[in-house]
């Protein structure tokens, strides 16, 4: 049986960068498949399956953005190792066969192993809001909370995110670009498990360093939609197992 646990984090993860570490992004090396693949979509499936109202959400008017990112997906991964066509369905790297024809989100989750949040800036605003998401892999966030919140608000409990942070993230948001998409990690000291919620009223940062175990690390793409204009928010995460290193 596969391992869920990443046997080792990328060379390019590995590297300590000064925050926010954003870096440009080769879109053909956007989505990834490693060794933990298999493990970690039986459970992202089991999650869709038995958690569905705790892991999709999306707002009314986010559908075009959706259906943009899951066109975008099904082109990208067809250019990776073990996807194909197999009778109008997606043949898996692990065997699997996936119906393209279902709810978008719940495509892109069985699909790959990355969460999907897709943020649009709404007309007269001057923030991202949460469109949509299939986020199984949270860490220490509820989408319940944050669905439909602009940037500032999704990340209140952090006492670091002040007004000028929120106006800096939101620069690096206006100022994605089609075709130059954006790429940072970062690096956090967490508990063995992948799927991670936390409420607001529950958070508490000291207990993010509560564990020195497990090594968890996202891989995060920031990607402007040439029609919709969204930017997708892609999460790739890695945990590695510190005991057996």
């Amino acid at each position: 049986m596969s391992n869920i646990f990443q046997s080792e984090l990328p060379a390019e993860m590995r590297i300590e960068r000064a925050l926010p570490g954003i870096q440009p992004l080769e879109m053909s090396d956007w989505l990834r498949v490693d060794d933990a693949y298999a493990a970690q979509m039986r459970m992202r499936s089991k999650l869709m399956t038995g958690k569905g109202h705790a892991v999709r959400a999306a707002v009314q008017g986010s559908e075009a953005a959706i259906q943009e990112t899951l066109d975008l997906t099904i082109k990208q991964i067809q250019t990776l190792e073990g996807f194909h066509f197999d009778g109008g369905q997606m043949r898996c790297p692990d065997g699997r066969l996936v119906d393209l024809t279902g709810d978008p989100l719940y495509v892109m989750g069985h699909l790959i192993q990355e969460d999907i949040c897709i943020l649009e800036k709404p007309r007269g605003s001057d923030e991202h809001i949460l469109s949509a998401a299939i986020l199984c892999f949270p860490s220490h966030w509820t989408l319940s909370e944050k669905i439909g919140k602009p940037m500032g608000r999704i990340h209140e409990p952090v006492a670091d995110y002040d007004e000028n942070i929120r106006r800096r993230v939101q620069r690096l948001f206006d100022g994605v670009k089609v075709d130059r998409p954006l790429w940072r990690f970062n690096r956090a000291y967490a508990g063995a498990s992948l799927f991670q919620p936390r409420l607001e009223k529950d958070y508490e940062p000291t207990d993010l360093e509560a564990s020195r175990d497990f090594l968890r690390s996202e891989r995060q793409c920031l990607i402007r939609l040439p029609k919709s204009q969204a930017v997708v928010f892609s999460i790739h995460t890695y945990v590695i197992d510190l005991r057996s290193a």
